[in-house]
């Protein structure tokens, strides 16, 4: 094997692990209300990978401030 398909097989091993750690957390649950703090924990939940299961618990909050339409 090449170095590089060695260093794609980890990469991919790693975020199947985040994604199962996400999983596990309920991120995936079948809500009708999606958030951007929602969408940001599960991507970074995924990219933490197996540290997930050492202790890491990545949180994000969105303070999104949209402006009013005028009238």
């Amino acid at each position: 094997m090449r170095a590089g398909s060695i260093g794609g097989l980890i990469l991919i091993i790693w975020l199947v692990l985040g994604g199962v750690a996400a999983y596990e957390r309920g991120y995936f649950s079948d809500t009708s209300e999606t958030s951007c703090a929602e969408f940001g924990t599960i991507a970074v939940t995924t990219l933490a990978g197996p540290l997930n299961w050492m202790g890491v618990n990545p949180k994000i909050t969105c303070d999104v401030d949209v402006p009013e339409p005028s009238k």
